[in-house]
């Protein structure tokens, strides 16, 4: 149901403390959630603290008018994707810190981290209401059987753990709500994984690079774009080998590829006049991107729990091609809001954009009517009333 934004006032200034293994600088969904999510509570009025992983050697500490954050010491695992707290004098020194400090809500982002278990044990001991927000829906695949089977095992023992920690589970996604049963988790509610509107509509009509003109893309080429890591469950050399064969037939298709992650080098690899790897982009410049995207494509098998980059691609006016993983169907709801792949083979995909390309008009239409979705159900205004409504709940 739709909400009119801002018609709930708080009752008092909320101090909320916010556990999320990864944050920025490092990029990802779960990173842009957490991000999201404070900043909009820290805009109604909420003081907001941050605890996460400094992975990447930031500042360990940051303070704004609202927001502060901590980021502990780590062990970098799996290439920065799984954080391992490094109980070192550091580490110490913010516990004390944090032990000092008073809450009326905790918030752990996803339950797989060893920091996440930390907030937890943190919420019991000082007696502070605590929520665990789930971002997956199915275990993470290595590649490995063997590391498959280790990292269930692992998955189970951690979560048997929180539940008896932390009672109130809620998804990004009714997907990821669905998934928590898999843990005998009966959870509590849908917070959708949303989007700054308000910011992405700003930067949509002040963009702040022109990526057709820097790459010699006529007007009246099909962009297809993809941003995310780059890693093999994504569905990335998928997305490429699908658009080296369309180009056979459409010279005028291009591939943008904004990202980093572990097969860079492989993609580098494919490249083509027409195939380009952008790298890594600040979040202004992915606005820019999906600007001038016609056709934004997410071939994933990875076990997505809410994607942030088709809710901001659709938010861009892109006509959104992805898999049937996480809330995919709660997003596109039906074929007048986009196209849902049955798997990421590359012949799925050249099929599908081969049917997309041959009516423009109707990909307009499409994007436009996923633009006004987004708009209507998946904005972080919503998300922050019914976080506020948790907090003032006895």
């Amino acid at each position: 149901m739709k909400r009119d934004k801002g018609n709930k006032k708080m009752s008092k200034k909320h101090r909320i403390c916010i556990f999320s293994a990864q944050y920025l600088p490092h990029m990802g969904g779960l990173e842009r959630h957490t991000h999201n999510l404070a900043k909009k509570l820290a805009e109604s009025g909420c003081e907001v603290t941050i605890v996460t992983s400094n992975v990447l050697d930031a500042p360990v500490y940051e303070h704004s008018k609202r927001m502060r954050i901590y980021r502990m010491p780590c062990f970098n695992w799996m290439d920065r994707r799984f954080p391992i707290p490094k109980p070192n004098r550091l580490f110490c020194r913010i516990h004390r810190i944090l032990s000092a400090k008073e809450f009326d809500l905790i918030i752990v982002s996803t339950r797989f981290y060893f920091l996440s278990l930390y907030g937890m044990c943190y919420a019991k001991h000082k007696r502070i209401k605590c929520i665990a927000i789930e971002h997956g829906t199915g275990h993470l695949a290595t590649g490995s059987r063997f590391l498959d089977i280790v990292g269930e095992v692992y998955e189970h023992l951690l979560t048997g753990v929180e539940r008896r920690i932390c009672t109130d589970y809620y998804g990004v996604s009714h997907a990821a709500v669905n998934w928590l049963t898999h843990f005998h988790i009966r959870a509590k509610g849908v917070l959708y994984n949303s989007v700054d509107l308000e910011q992405i509509e700003k930067l949509y009509e002040a963009p702040v690079r022109d990526f057709r003109k820097d790459y010699g893309i006529p007007e009246e080429a099909v962009v297809v774009a993809y941003t995310g890591r780059l890693i093999k469950e994504k569905g990335i050399l998928s997305l490429i080998r699908a658009v080296k064969e369309l180009h056979k037939r459409y010279e005028g298709i291009c591939l943008f590829i904004a990202g980093e992650g572990e097969l860079r080098h492989e993609v580098e690899d494919q490249k083509e006049e027409y195939i380009v790897l952008l790298g890594r982009l600040e979040f202004e410049q992915v606005i820019s991107l999906l600007r001038q995207t016609d056709i934004f494509c997410l071939p994933s098998a990875y076990p997505e729990g809410f994607p942030t980059s088709t809710l901001e691609a659709m938010s861009c006016r892109c006509y959104p091609l992805v898999t049937d993983r996480g809330g995919a169907k709660e997003l596109i709801s039906d074929c007048s809001y986009g196209k849902i792949l049955s798997d990421n083979r590359p012949e799925t995909l050249v099929k599908a954009m081969d049917q997309i390309m041959s009516d423009k008009d109707r990909m307009r239409e499409v994007a436009a009517k996923g633009y006004q979705r987004v708009k209507d159900f998946f904005t972080w205004d919503q998300v922050t009333e019914q976080i506020i409504e948790i907090c003032e709940k006895k």
